[in-house]
């Protein structure tokens, strides 16, 4: 017997066997699970032909037509299954952030039940919640049923192993809070579902804390794995605004279309969809997105409770109001530029747009807020019409003394050194 003759004798005995293991009645679902990938790995598809098993399957699926694929949530799921590996998904409340990835969880595991999924949340109790809702998907749904736990696996809804996954320290599925036992875990994805939260980012203190925590994240990633946060920021120094200089890419879904002044803040974060959707018709500005979910007249009801900072927060996905009443001082009130000594310009126009910001000099503020350029300088100059210096004496440890030489002229004030307080 030739090599090509042994080969075709062993495939034809593994169907054989795969054939009469899968038509036992008491065929368990790694039985069902092996078939289905030994007919993936011999590009064998099959075609619904009416009145077959497959057929009444595919009758049972919901529809899904083309007015359906321009929701928000088909394009959250597509940026959740295709984009980068270090993602955060940022979308308004209520837009179903959870429930999706929940499905996109059920999805990996039916394409590859040995995947392990590790889900952290600001709370135990949140992360249990995505956990438990996975697992109901698994048992709810008679396509996932080969998924379900089998009476010696983990089948609670703090863990849980999928039906065909092999023996493992880690669970196909696991909750946890940020702040509990992350050492020890290991994950293929890992989802941070609402890992900020008012609780612990009210003060710099927690930021710097959770900032930490979730260090902990590229520990537990094996090889090749992702990370996926889902959330809301909850001020301008969000967790979610420093993650991308870790290399993370920022996506987000806002529950109006933005206004110009939103555009230029939200820059390449905006997802292209909205983008898109908003230069092909202006008359869109200020509507729902979703508007089957959130009508205009429900979004004006939650602004008018949750006031213009909680709205911008919660649905818009700006957190510049919200730090604007915190923090009133902003570098971008000045006015950056080149005077004489001993002389200023007769009148100085300040101006906030995209094209008057000083690129040269690095961002010391919060994020989004920079140096400008005056729009405007008159031709006249005139002598200060006074000039004062303060001094701040220096106190205990590495405190310095501070100075500040500021001039007047016509109601503006000229900073024209300053030290001592790095």
């Amino acid at each position: 017997m030739t090599e090509k003759q042994l080969l075709e004798l062993l495939h034809k005995t593994l169907a054989e066997n795969l054939l009469a293991r899968i038509q036992d009645p008491d065929a368990k679902s790694a039985d069902l699970n092996v078939a289905r990938q030994f007919l993936k790995d011999n590009h064998i598809d099959a075609l619904p032909a009416d009145g077959s098993p497959l057929a009444d399957l595919v009758k049972s699926l919901p529809d899904f037509n083309d007015e359906d694929a321009d929701l928000v949530q088909y394009d959250i799921a597509k940026h959740i299954q295709h984009g980068d590996k270090r993602v955060i998904v940022e979308a308004f409340r209520g837009v179903g952030k959870s429930w999706i990835t929940s499905a996109y969880v059920v999805w990996l595991l039916y394409m590859n039940p040995q995947l392990n999924i590790l889900v952290v949340s600001a709370s135990k109790n949140r992360a249990d919640d995505f956990t438990t809702f996975t697992l109901r998907l698994i048992n709810e749904m008679p396509v996932l049923q080969h998924l379900m736990p089998r009476t010696d696996q983990r089948q609670s809804k703090i863990s849980f192993d999928v039906g065909p996954a092999a023996a493992s320290h880690a669970p196909s599925v696991k909750s946890v809070g940020v702040t509990g036992q992350l050492a020890g875990s290991r994950a293929d994805v890992l989802i941070a579902d609402d890992i900020e939260v008012p609780n612990n980012s009210a003060t710099q203190g927690m930021r710097d804390k959770l900032s930490e925590a979730v260090k902990e994240f590229d520990a537990i990633l094996k090889p090749d794995g992702r990370i996926i946060y889902l959330g809301t920021p909850q001020n301008q120094e969000s967790l979610y605004n420093k993650l991308p200089d870790r290399g993370y890419k920022v996506r987000i879904w806002p529950a109006r279309y933005p206004n110009e002044d939103q555009l230029v803040s939200l820059g390449d974060k905006l997802a292209p969809k909205i983008r898109k959707e908003i230069a092909d018709d202006a008359e869109l500005l200020g509507k729902s997105t979703d508007p089957k979910r959130f009508t205009d007249y429900d979004l004006a009801e939650r602004e008018a409770s949750y006031g213009r900072s909680g709205f911008a927060l919660q649905f818009m996905l700006d957190t510049r109001l919200s730090d604007a009443e915190r923090y009133p001082l902003k570098v971008s009130d000045l006015v950056v530029m080149d005077i004489p000594t001993s002389e200023a310009p007769d009148k100085v126009v300040w101006a906030s747009g995209e094209q008057y910001v000083v690129q040269e000099l690095p961002n010391v503020a919060f994020n989004g807020d920079y140096y400008h350029k005056p729009m405007h300088i008159s031709s006249q100059f005139e002598e200060y019409s006074g000039s004062v210096m303060s001094i701040d004496p220096s106190g205990r440890g590495k405190d310095e003394t501070g100075y500040a030489v500021v001039k007047m002229l016509n109601g503006f004030l000229y900073v024209r050194r300053c030290g001592g307080v790095d």
